[in-house]
């Protein structure tokens, strides 16, 4: 008899049991649903996202070396539509900055890359690479105190391209004829680290062309070396 019961009672809860499921699931079974649907919605959008973005690179590729082969290439390039990615503009006038060099209008280029400096004045990186090459493109061209106002912001500790920097002031210390203190400012360079082997070999030469030993272990220690006056 109790045997009876006991299997009477089990099977009454069985059956509470799979009601109470049944009402939670009716209840709340909506919430699974939709989080179903959010997870699969949300790996579609990405595989969408992704592919998308694969074929506007790809045909902003297509777009740039169409542009290069173009009778007027400064001018397909500027009309490429970078659809607001700023690495894309910024290398879109960067090569049209570089056709202009190649046709003497360095001060134009170097124009250009300020200006497209000013564009992606939010990403550290891509800014101070566009002055850089606006500094280099000039050369002794551009005006002392806007190249030495550049440059002391680009050679500051920690910046990007703080090296190369403190190499174009020393190119400006050489091209203003003060070459005792592009010495010192070459032997200060070349004890700092992260130099690589092509920025060494630079260093060594004009040194060598300066008519100093080039050994960089040589020279005084780390000082504060101004650039030329602004003419």
């Amino acid at each position: 008899m109790a045997n009876q019961n006991d299997s009477f009672i089990d099977e009454v809860t069985e059956d509470l049991r799979r009601d109470r499921l049944f009402n939670a699931f009716r209840r709340y079974g909506w919430i699974a649903v939709l989080l179903i649907l959010a997870l699969v919605g949300g790996s579609a959008w990405r595989e969408y996202s992704a592919r998308k973005a694969e074929q506007s690179a790809q045909a902003w590729g297509d777009a740039v070396l169409a542009a290069q082969d173009a009778p007027d290439r400064i001018a397909a390039l500027g009309a490429i539509d970078a659809e607001g990615v700023a690495g894309r503009k910024l290398l879109s006038e960067m090569l049209a900055a570089g056709v202009e060099a190649e046709s003497g209008l360095t001060e134009k280029a170097s124009e250009r890359l300020q200006s497209a400096a000013e564009g992606v004045a939010d990403n550290r990186l891509f800014h101070d690479l566009a002055l850089l090459k606006a500094v280099m493109v000039a050369g002794p061209n551009m005006d002392a105190a806007r190249r030495d106002g550049i440059l002391a912001e680009l050679s500051k500790p920690g910046a990007p391209f703080e090296l190369l920097a403190l190499e174009q002031k020393a190119v400006a210390l050489i091209n203003a004829g003060r070459t005792d203190d592009a010495i010192v400012l070459i032997r200060q360079i070349q004890q700092k680290d992260g130099l690589s082997e092509a920025l060494r070999r630079r260093l060594a030469e004009m040194m060598i062309t300066l008519g100093a030993a080039p050994d960089e272990a040589a020279g005084p220690g780390p000082q504060t070396m101004p650039l030329a006056p602004s003419e």
